[in-house]
């Protein structure tokens, strides 16, 4: 059995409305908003074997927290230039590449590509994807290479916001 968490990037800035769209920073809110979530998948009793992210900065900070709370490196952060704006074939291709022995992997990307993924996943559907999201399956399989195949299961969805 293993476990996919998809994590939409936390809340950025647009202090700076000269900022390209791939280094924009998080802001205030995704600064707390990335370790509370976090936090929050541990008090799950959730901990997560390796991180994939897109290489954008405010995806890849987001993800920083969650390595942190998870005593992961954050050298030991895979980061895919693919899974920046990502379609869904993108997250299959990430995901393909995991190796057996992980068994709970977070993926961190953004909308709309990690909205329509998720909604591929289950019976399970949600509209938006909201910043810092995080959407969990269960995965029915030994090897990620069986993915296509693989029973999905959905487990739950949290977002800051929820109450």
């Amino acid at each position: 059995m293993k476990q996919l968490l998809l994590v939409r990037h936390a809340k950025s800035s647009w202090a700076n409305i000269d900022q390209d769209d791939f280094n924009r920073p998080l802001n205030e809110r995704g600064h707390v908003d990335a370790p509370m979530m976090a936090k929050r998948l541990l008090a799950r009793g959730l901990s997560i074997d390796l991180i994939l992210s897109s290489t954008a900065l405010r995806a890849l900070t987001t993800a920083e927290y969650f390595a942190k709370a998870n005593e992961i490196l954050t050298a030991n952060i895979i980061k895919h230039d693919f899974l920046y704006h990502a379609p869904p074939e993108r997250f299959v291709k990430a995901i393909l590449q995991i190796p057996d022995e992980i068994n709970t992997v977070a993926i961190f990307a953004h909308n709309p590509g990690i909205t329509d993924f998720v909604n591929q996943l289950t019976s399970t559907k949600i509209d938006d994807m909201p910043t810092c999201a995080v959407f969990a399956v269960s995965v029915e399989t030994d090897s990620w290479k069986k993915w296509a195949s693989a029973k999905k299961t959905y487990l739950f969805a949290d977002w800051p916001k929820q109450v």
